[in-house]
């Protein structure tokens, strides 16, 4: 059975995104790579809504990562290798292998696909990741703190509900980011 896990690059007032809908204040150094790297071996399926997948699909693409440092290359390589399930209602068709549509998100489904799993699951986005949570499918939650104040934009954890977490692991990077992973122990 594998574990269902949100994980996201968050401001320290705890945003995705600010206002103006930018993260390039969350653009990992290759210490913060290499450790999503580690972090997305270990993840066999990815759960997108289709504004994350469009932002994901880039890592299909060999053209733009000659230039880039290896650990990019093999973040590539590892995302590649991943299924990935786009939630979306206006997707039409998608771009990258190993990659479907699903126009629901269903709770059951992906608790049976969670059930069934060889390998642990991500879900990525703070729309679908705001589902999770509320369904209670969200096992663990990683957030790496970026040492920027953005004032407001895309919250990344869900607003309106508890979430009851137990601290797991933590660490702290040379440009100041810090990785925290948290148990989800429950949700109100």
């Amino acid at each position: 059975m594998g574990k269902l896990i949100y994980a996201a690059n968050v401001s320290l007032d705890g945003y995705l995104e600010d206002e103006d809908g930018s993260f390039d204040w969350s653009v990992p150094d290759d210490e913060v790579h290499a450790f999503w790297n580690e972090h997305e071996r270990h993840i066999g399926t990815s759960l997108y809504g289709r504004r994350m997948y469009e932002t994901m699909r880039v890592w299909e693409d060999d053209d733009w990562l000659t230039d880039e440092p290896a650990v990019a290359r093999e973040y590539a390589r590892i995302w590649r290798d991943a299924d990935k399930v786009v939630y979306s209602t206006t997707l039409e068709t998608v771009s990258t292998a190993r990659t479907r549509i699903e126009r629901r998100f269903e709770p059951e489904a992906v608790r049976r696909l969670k059930e069934t799993a060889a390998a642990d699951l991500s879900v990525g986005g703070a729309t679908l990741g705001a589902e999770a949570f509320r369904h209670g499918l969200v096992d663990e939650c990683v957030l790496l703190l970026c040492p920027v104040v953005v004032g407001g934009g895309k919250p990344a954890l869900p607003r309106g509900m508890r979430l009851d977490l137990e601290l797991l692991d933590q660490r702290r990077f040379g440009n100041g980011v810090i990785s925290t992973r948290h148990a989800v122990r429950s949700v109100d």
